[in-house]
């Protein structure tokens, strides 16, 4: 196996970790959470809200988010996981924004950008 599938295989398997600590958290909760495997191959949350409506929750481990869309109320850091399932209890029990999920995507050259003369 190449270094770099032994990086990503570690990831994804961090980031499995993680879910599945969330998961349990919004179980005690009552809040619906299954752990997915997408068709990319990344681990997610499949948490319904209190209008029966799914989103995904992911991980991104650069920024150590939770995330579920693309909005900036749409993420939370896990590094303070209880703060983490109150943020996404909260979100699911207000019901997920309208419209279809956004892909979080950072586009590191508008930061490089910022700090050109």
């Amino acid at each position: 196996m190449q270094p770099s599938q032994i990086v990503k295989e570690k990831q994804r398997a961090y980031a499995q970790q993680l879910l599945t600590a969330l998961r349990e958290e919004l179980a005690a909760r009552v809040v619906a959470a299954v752990l997915v495997v997408t068709e990319d191959g990344r681990p997610a949350l499949d948490v319904t809200d209190s209008r029966g409506r799914s989103r995904r929750v992911f991980v991104h481990l650069p920024f150590c988010w939770f995330y579920w869309g693309d909005q900036h109320d749409e993420r939370v850091t896990f590094l303070r996981l209880p703060a983490a399932v109150d943020r996404i209890e909260q979100a699911a029990h207000d019901g997920w924004h309208e419209g279809e999920q956004g892909e979080l995507g950072v586009d590191l050259s508008k930061i490089v950008d910022a700090y050109r003369p």
